[in-house]
């Protein structure tokens, strides 16, 4: 065997069947290895890749003083061996023998059959064991599959299929409701968390302020404050308008390729919770859609109109002149 696995071969092959089965027994995977987390480990492989240089160093020393003993006869038969081919040694021929098992030129006449052509004769040869052994296997595994599948109704391959994608899209819906980074606008949630809050508002102030100002009071922006929004106020309607922009032509520029979702959804936050401040020159309310943070922190919208429709009452009572008697 030394002919087909050289030196150059035989040691780095050990010694890496050595290392992977040391792997495995201490439990150690491809980010960190078992000798970076046992150093004890490294001293072990080298003592084991010390010890195989040693053996063969030792026996290819004992090799050469066993073959200046030799005869020239003998030397000459070990080198006839060394140069046989690999289907000549003698246990590939009886591996080969049990395999197939077929008979010798002087055994031909125990299974020689009576037909006889022109001089053409047959043998009687048996099925070789290896294609009986198999035929064997495939009849008890059709069996087998027969009764799985067809009698006691397992899952075929299409079934089988069918379970692992509904399977794999639940745990895709699951991982999109706690991914951050893969939030919709029908998933944004309003947040009044001091961290959240500061977070948004760095955000705002350092690419919104420019055209909304500090405040939110709006400059080439809308105001921010009042309860007019041009594409609808809530947390659903200022995500998506952050992140897919304003009106074409008119609005702001889409955002969703600067922001990820979760920081979109800060940032729609910080925008609702300026709704109800008082600007210092606040622009002039724009928008036909009428939305107060009061709406969505559990307040009574209802009530909010119906105090602005009494404050509209004596606005007119005040404007009318009173009649004296």
């Amino acid at each position: 065997m030394k002919k087909f696995f050289p030196v150059y071969v035989r040691v780095p092959l050990l010694f890496a069947i050595f290392f992977l089965a040391i792997e495995w027994l201490v439990g150690g995977d491809s980010d960190k290895p078992a000798f970076v987390e046992h150093p004890v480990v490294l001293i072990l492989l080298g003592l084991f890749l010390f010890a195989l240089i040693a053996v063969e160093i030792v026996a290819s020393a004992t090799n050469k003083i066993l073959d200046r003993l030799m005869t020239p006869e003998e030397r000459a038969l070990k080198q006839k061996e060394a140069s046989r081919p690999l289907r000549d040694a003698p246990w590939v021929k009886r591996l080969m023998q049990k395999l197939t098992n077929t008979k010798t030129i002087e055994q031909e006449g125990d299974i020689m059959m009576d037909h006889d052509y022109d001089g053409i004769k047959e043998l009687d040869n048996d099925l070789p064991p290896w294609w009986v052994g198999l035929f064997y296997v495939t009849a008890i595994f059709a069996v087998i599959y027969m009764l799985r599948y067809h009698v006691f109704d397992a899952d075929n391959q299409v079934a089988e299929f069918e379970k692992e994608m509904i399977a794999a899209k639940e745990q895709v819906e699951e991982y999109k409701k706690n991914a951050p980074d893969m939030l919709t606008a029908d998933q944004a949630v309003f947040s009044d968390d001091p961290t959240v809050l500061a977070a948004g508002k760095a955000l705002f102030d350092t690419n919104c302020a420019v055209c909304h100002k500090n405040d939110g009071g709006g400059a080439i922006g809308p105001n921010l404050t009042d309860d007019h929004w041009i594409l609808g106020g809530g947390m659903k309607n200022v995500f998506n308008t952050i992140s897919e922009g304003g009106r074409p032509g008119k609005g702001m520029v889409p955002w969703k390729s600067n922001f990820k979702p979760s920081e979109i959804e800060k940032l729609a936050s910080y925008v609702i919770s300026l709704n109800g401040t008082v600007p210092a020159e606040a622009k002039a309310p724009e928008g036909d859609i009428v939305w107060s943070k009061a709406e969505l922190t559990g307040g009574d919208a209802s009530e909010e109109g119906a105090k602005e429709e009494a404050s509209e009452e004596v606005a007119v009572d005040a404007e009318t002149p009173e009649v004296k008697n």
